[in-house]
């Protein structure tokens, strides 16, 4: 694997288009958790509603510019805009750099897995209509020729599905209860139809550690949600899955 100006230009590239492209990430997740439409509407101040103006919406800099308030009504704008912002054109940075050209098919696949993993975080809410397009994308790429072979992706989406599904439905039988959301088999499925079979008991361990590390720190905060340990397995599993696919292709070139 070799990296060079060619490399350095395709990750600015990609990177500039993630931080576009988190702002409607942003949109989205806000958007989707106060039961509006993203698509109604342009973008306008949550507290005051006056239109925001084009140097209002430029990524993360437009936060900086004007310190986190709105121009207007100098009530806060809310971070999450700029946190996704930078984790898009950072996602973009990286794809660029390990794929050159073909990186805006692991951009896609992270900037996606960002809208489900904030949603998750946010309300413990993986949108079947997100997930689906997150599926149907694997699919198409697999179909253009990128790799794992789609073979291997239809068996990943299969194995994946069908190996969560099979704990969430052991843990009711056995517990009485629910014990996972049922988005989570579906998350898992579509990533497997993007990283194919060979890459997913790597991210499902993965995502294990990240979770296990996720509850001992909030153990040792003195932190509880709820009186429960709840964890949104979605945010882990798509934590694990981009650095899987960045080392799919990283050892594939």
């Amino acid at each position: 694997m070799t990296f060079g100006a060619a490399s350095a230009l395709w990750a600015v590239i990609y990177g500039v288009a993630g931080a576009i492209i988190g702002s409607f990430v942003a949109a989205l997740v806000l958007r989707w958790l106060d039961d509006r439409s993203v698509l109604t509407g342009r973008s306008a101040c949550d507290h005051c509603g006056e239109t925001l103006r084009a140097w209002e919406l430029v990524p993360v800099l437009s936060f900086v510019a004007l310190r986190g308030r709105c121009a207007r009504c100098r009530q806060p704008i809310d971070p999450l805009h700029w946190r996704i912002e930078t984790i898009a054109a950072l996602i973009g940075v990286s794809a660029g750099w390990v794929a050159g050209p073909d990186g805006w098919t692991g951009a896609l696949f992270g900037w996606t897995l960002l809208a489900l993993g904030a949603l998750d975080a946010l309300a413990f809410w993986l949108p079947d209509r997100l997930t689906a397009w997150l599926a149907g994308a694997g699919l198409l790429t697999g179909l253009l020729g990128h790799a794992p072979l789609l073979g291997e992706r239809i068996v990943g989406g299969l194995v994946g599905f069908g190996a969560l599904w099979a704990i969430a439905q052991g843990y009711r039988w056995w517990r009485g209860r629910e014990g996972m959301g049922g988005g989570d088999p579906k998350l898992m499925g579509a990533i497997g139809l993007w990283l194919g079979w060979r890459m997913l008991p790597g991210v499902l361990l993965a995502a294990c550690v990240i979770g296990i590390g996720f509850v001992a720190l909030r153990h040792l905060l003195g932190r509880r949600a709820s009186g429960q340990d709840m964890v949104p397995l979605g945010l882990l599993l798509a934590l694990a899955a981009y650095p899987a696919w960045m080392l799919m292709i990283g050892l594939a070139t």
